[in-house]
């Protein structure tokens, strides 16, 4: 079987004693080729000339950029059952897409898990969703997008990685603590929300876009919104029409409880299994896809695409 591993060198806590384990567990059952990330979109790049090339598999040892960007090279001409499969081992700071499909937190039991499936030819079948705005390309995400208050987060998180902070969970929380009181315009909400049969919902702060349960993770604990959102239906969201203290605060300890039923509430707007969504901007509005911040937008279309791609697991 003919494999491209895709690395990322600088994904947090890796290392390359970790990477050379890893390519020594696989070097026996595949015919690997190993291709390390020098820039952002390199994953992309890589896996779209591995599908190119008849490539098997595409094995991505990253956090969940690299594996957004594997995901968006692999079907840059769309879904297709002759595309490689997607292998996934986890080095990130949430890896929130391989916790999803079950695999164990680290890059080790994961590579123990995806070896017992290459061996035993074990495939998962997931779906996956896009966005597109105007003037840009659609871009698949595997697990969450979000616009408002979160991709602000999002952009100032990357904008503190990008100076010498550590990326985990501390960073986030500190930083969005700090922004939701001083960086977020908290009184002028800009979003309008539509989806096709629905009624149209306005006066929005912000929306959580969900694929699968949870939307992420503070460390160990799950931070779920919307608990009904799975691989196998369409797109959940979770979106909030005040950002008040005490009422977002309440929402944000709900979501991190056990629960099988979405966070509800006076201020709260929950959609379920919808095959798209389109979110209206009064004036340009952060917009982020699995924890990657990409600019800011007015007008933003979330579509489910069923089926999309081959899981090793």
């Amino acid at each position: 079987m003919r494999a491209m591993l895709i690395a990322n060198p600088k994904a947090t806590s890796t290392s390359r004693r970790a990477r050379d384990l890893l390519v020594r567990a696989f070097s026996g059952d595949l015919d690997l080729v190993i291709a390390d990330t020098a820039h952002r979109g390199h994953a992309t790049e890589i896996a779209r000339r591995a599908a190119l090339e008849g490539y098997d598999a595409v094995i991505a040892l990253g956090g969940d950029g690299t594996v957004n960007e594997a995901v968006n090279g692999l079907l840059a001409e769309g879904p297709s059952p002759d595309l490689p499969a997607l292998a996934v081992l986890p080095i990130g700071s949430a890896n929130v897409f391989a916790r999803a499909l079950g695999l164990p937190g680290d890059p080790i039991g994961a590579t123990r898990v995806v070896l017992d499936a290459l061996r035993a030819g074990r495939y998962r079948t997931v779906g996956l969703g896009t966005a597109c705005h105007p003037g840009g390309t659609e871009r698949y995400f595997t697990f969450c997008g979000g616009v408002g208050f979160d991709a602000e987060v999002v952009r100032e998180v990357e904008r503190r990685r990008g100076a010498g902070a550590k990326a985990d969970p501390s960073l986030y929380v500190r930083t969005a603590i700090r922004h939701f009181f001083s960086g977020t315009d908290r009184r002028r909400p800009a979003l309008t929300m539509e989806v096709p049969g629905r009624p149209t919902k306005s006066g929005v702060f912000m929306a959580f876009i969900s694929n699968t349960a949870p939307w992420t993770f503070m460390g160990p604990v799950p931070v779920n919104p919307s608990p009904k959102a799975n691989f196998s239906r369409g797109l959940d969201v979770f979106a909030t029409r005040t950002l008040d203290a005490a009422p977002t605060l309440a929402a944000l300890a709900r979501m991190m409880t056990p629960r099988t039923r979405p966070v509800q509430g006076r201020h709260v707007v929950n959609v379920h299994d919808a095959a798209e969504i389109t979110l209206r901007a009064e004036r340009p509005v952060a917009f982020q896809l699995d924890g990657d911040y990409l600019g800011e937008q007015e007008l933003i279309t979330f579509r489910s695409v069923p089926k999309a791609i081959r899981i090793v697991i």
